[in-house]
């Protein structure tokens, strides 16, 4: 019987006498679904589970803040409204939503609109089988949207984290993955005959070609993430791991000090995985032809690199650790992965991006300028900013432009990750992802050309019913203090095809995440789910449009490089100019004469603790070096020389070089790299002023960086301030309890001197850690409100007569500066009892690429 209704509906579906509304409800009354066996345990699963979760989530509105969602969301049909009784009124209201929609698109839904008509009408009433007839309805509406013309869709099967510790940097380390999966096909996903829609492997059978896995294949070998297909449908890119976990033993012979570091968890285990960063353990970046032929290795796995994406030019950007650095805020060493970019065939592999902490998923927006995640913490909260980023293809001029400073972190997305432009739009589609999780959550649409409120002004809501991961309890309700529960991982990478409807991969309670069509209006239709695996990574398999080139303005990938350069002369170096840095967002004390600007070069963190050592006052400090001053003209405009590869970030001096306000982020720059910036801290939404003539500094030559004092850089208490604590207040200090001591030879917790211990209590510094955005009082800098002359240090040596002590003001401004710097003890994670004592110590990351540290050190 089931054999018969089949042909029936094979017959139906090919006969071009029929009507089509005709055609599409012989195909429904015959599988009462459109869904493929992998689809389902028992016929009619999807539309059970559907029901359920929608009877759940009427049930559950009651504790939601519906007053916030209806305010935030895109559609008010994707809403559960309180006239919601049974699942049947909210599947009604979204159907006739897209229906019109359709319509409005110009797609002929006359039949439809009857047919949904006649249904809106019937006696059945609140049941089950009402509920499949609309649904059923609502699959044969969606599947004729004029969007979905392509005939297959690219994706790959992978599962979540295996084991390791829950979080969004180990989400991706090799030895963390379940070694399952592979790149697949699905063949006709929006055809209603069950039969013709199927899954292709592209790796059964293909071997890689190359490297250390050549002969080998990879189909459920390892774990497969990051899939990616060219403009032109040709190629086809995704990260491999062997997904070894195993215990590993660091050689006896290891010399290399990062490895050592790195290896610190390798036997002992961390979360139930053995952290160990080997070729086995890694991912690296694999290219194939659309067939699946000619598999291919372009990166080694010496590192983690994965998230490839294809530049308008044809290069590459991706995400490796291959700067190495270990988180601030975790017990165990968790890889600084960041943007790097290479050729085509894997060769030339450069750093796009020298942040010091983790950046994700690049993908390239409809201007041609790359856009990613980026984890940005200098001296603030480590879970107030992991949000969406813009850079120019060669890595350039990093941007953030929403999302980085919150007022209230839990008042929107914790983390946004999976960011795309969507098609004839400025907009952005993006995952509200939890920090402590992986790369799922509730979708949003973000507007950056609307004022950023720090909070939801450039947000909105696509799926109102999914809470926003560790920012909220509920949908619309708020975490007092941001936690992941409950957990809300249920959509994930979504492919924009406008912005109304979307692919994506999506998880129903209790189930593997399947691939979906995704729409504003609430509907979403299973076209593909397997059991026992997830699926990940959603693309149209088709060409698609290529965004704009813009030229490569930076010197340091080889074709770019100049003739001298390429002889093996210094790379150039960098130029910074700024325009006017009274320009703010925020104003300025009035009276304020800014005369010059510190650049300052924060070392990103090697070993695996935080707060081992502990670097300074505040937590989580990162250890910096001064790279000196540069002078500000009285009209505000800045134009220098700057070392490059490195991060640097800046900090506005008064006329007695005491900081007026402070970056909390940084930038850096690119051999050759001409970086410009309008003012300090200004808004993005406020054009530049022309002023009718050319700034002051950009009619001279550019500045040379004038060095600060001895222990500036890199910057240590015992080099930089104890010089003048023995010459001015050791010898009335000594031996008086009240005062403290001010000694740099006795030592207390920490490494620490006795008079950094003392000193720190009068000092001034912002932590990092999960909440400290209530001990620093807010995730930005207010000009004015910063550094020393804030803090009661300033108080006791300035404005007070402190025993009639006289420092000169090379010495007040050596002491300023170490606490406009944060109020650091160390200048490097490692060797500390030498910087106790005064030496020199090399940091093993973050320095400049082309100065040598002997030149920079004071």
């Amino acid at each position: 019987m089931i054999s018969k209704m089949k042909n029936t509906a094979a017959n139906a579906h090919s006969s071009l006498s029929l009507p089509r509304a005709l055609v599409l409800w012989l195909v429904a009354l015959c599988f009462g679904v459109f869904s493929g066996p992998a689809l389902m345990a028992e016929t009619g699963q999807p539309e059970k589970d559907e029901w359920n979760l929608l009877t759940q989530l009427i049930g559950q509105r009651i504790n939601w803040d519906n007053d916030r969602l209806s305010k935030e969301v895109i559609r008010q049909e994707a809403l559960i409204l309180e006239s919601d009784t049974t699942p049947v009124s909210i599947v009604f209201r979204r159907t006739e939503a897209l229906l019109k929609h359709l319509q409005g698109m110009g797609v002929p839904l006359k039949e439809e609109q009857k047919r949904l008509d006649e249904l809106k009408h019937q006696k059945a009433g609140d049941t089950f089988d009402h509920f499949t007839q609309i649904t059923t309805l609502r699959r044969a509406i969606a599947f004729q949207n004029p969007l979905l013309e392509f005939k297959e869709i690219l994706f790959i099967k992978h599962d979540k984290m295996a084991r390791g510790a829950r979080h969004m940097v180990d989400q991706y380390l090799g030895f963390n993955q379940k070694k399952a999966g592979g790149v697949y096909i699905l063949e006709n996903p929006f055809s209603l005959i069950p039969e013709e829609t199927k899954v292709k492997s592209l790796l059964a059978g293909n071997t890689v070609k190359n490297g250390r896995l050549k002969g080998k294949l990879l189909e459920d070998q390892g774990a497969i993430i990051s899939l990616e297909l060219d403009y032109d449908a040709k190629h086809i890119y995704f990260a491999f791991t062997e997904a070894k976990h195993e215990k590993y033993e660091l050689p006896e012979n290891e010399s290399d000090p990062l490895n050592v570091l790195k290896s610190y968890h390798s036997a002992s285990g961390h979360a139930g995985s053995f952290y160990a960063f080997t070729p086995e353990r890694n991912f690296q970046i694999m290219r194939m032809n659309a067939d699946g032929s000619e598999l291919t290795a372009l990166t080694d796995a010496s590192h983690n690199d994965f998230d490839p994406c294809v530049l308008p030019s044809g290069r590459l950007v991706f995400v490796s650790d291959r700067s190495e650095g270990n988180q601030r805020c975790g017990s165990r060493y968790n890889s600084t992965y960041t943007l790097h970019g290479m050729m085509p065939d894997g060769s030339d592999i450069i750093p796009f991006s020298y942040h010091d902490t983790n950046e994700w998923h690049p993908s390239v927006d409809n201007n041609g300028m790359v856009i990613y995640s980026r984890w940005d913490y200098v001296d603030r909260d480590s879970d107030i900013a992991h949000h969406l980023w813009h850079c120019y293809p060669d890595g350039r001029d990093p941007r953030s432009y929403h999302g980085n400073y919150p007022e209230i972190r839990e008042s929107r997305p914790w983390m946004e990750l999976a960011n795309r432009a969507i098609p004839n739009s400025h907009k952005y589609i993006s995952v509200a992802a939890p920090h402590h999780g992986e790369n799922y959550g509730s979708l949003v649409m973000i507007d950056i050309r609307k004022k950023d409120d720090g909070s939801m002004s450039q947000i909105k809501r696509i799926t109102p019913e999914v809470l926003f991961p560790e920012s909220e309890s509920a949908p619309g309700k708020m975490h007092a203090k941001g936690t992941h529960r409950p957990n809300g991982e249920i959509y994930g990478q979504p492919w924009p095809l406008s912005e109304d409807f979307y692919l994506c991969t999506y998880s129903m309670p209790g189930k593997k995440h399947g691939i979906y069509l995704v729409d504003s209006f609430g509907n979403k239709e299973l076209l593909y789910q397997d059991e026992k695996i997830g699926c990940l990574d959603p693309i149209p398999f088709r060409a698609r449009k290529r965004p704009p080139v813009i030229p490569v303005k930076t010197q340091q990938a080889k074709m770019d490089q100049l003739p001298d350069q390429a002889a093996g002369k210094d790379a150039p170096m960098g130029t910074v100019s700024i325009m006017n840095v009274y320009a703010s967002r925020y104003p300025w004390p009035k009276g304020t004469q800014i005369k010059e600007l510190r650049i300052i070069n924060p070392f990103p963190k090697p070993n695996y603790h935080l707060d081992k050592p502990m670097i300074g006052m505040a937590d989580q400090s990162l250890a910096r070096g001064i790279l000196g001053t540069v002078p500000v003209e009285a009209d505000g405009s800045v134009h220098f020389e700057c070392p490059t590869g490195m991060g640097i970030y800046f900090q506005a001096l008064d006329e007695r070089g005491m900081m007026v306000q402070n970056m909390r982020s940084v930038t850096y720059l690119h051999p050759g790299e001409r970086l410009s910036c309008v003012g300090c801290h200004e808004s993005s939404h406020n054009s530049p002023v022309n002023r009718g003539h050319t700034p002051t500094a950009l009619q001279r030559p550019a500045s040379k960086i004038k060095p600060e004092a001895s222990g500036s850089y890199p910057l240590t208490f015992p080099r930089l301030v104890q010089p003048v604590l023995d010459r001015k207040c050791v010898v009335c200090h000594d031996g008086q309890a009240r005062g403290g001591s001010l000694r740099g030879d006795t030592f207390a917790q920490h490494g620490w001197s006795a008079a950094f211990a003392t000193l720190s209590r009068h000092a001034w510094g912002k932590s990092g850690g999960n909440g400290a955005i209530r001990k620093n009082k807010r995730s930005y800098s207010i000009p004015g409100q910063e550094g020393f002359r804030v803090s009661n240090l300033y108080k006791i040596l300035v404005q007070r007569d402190h025993h009639g002590v006289k420092l000169t003001p090379d010495e007040l401004r050596r002491i300023s500066a170490w606490v406009d710097c944060n109020s650091n003890f160390y200048g490097a994670y490692i060797e500390t009892d030498k910087q106790g004592d005064g030496g020199i110590v090399k940091p093993l990351l973050g320095l400049p690429r082309d100065v040598p540290f002997e030149k920079l050190v004071r």
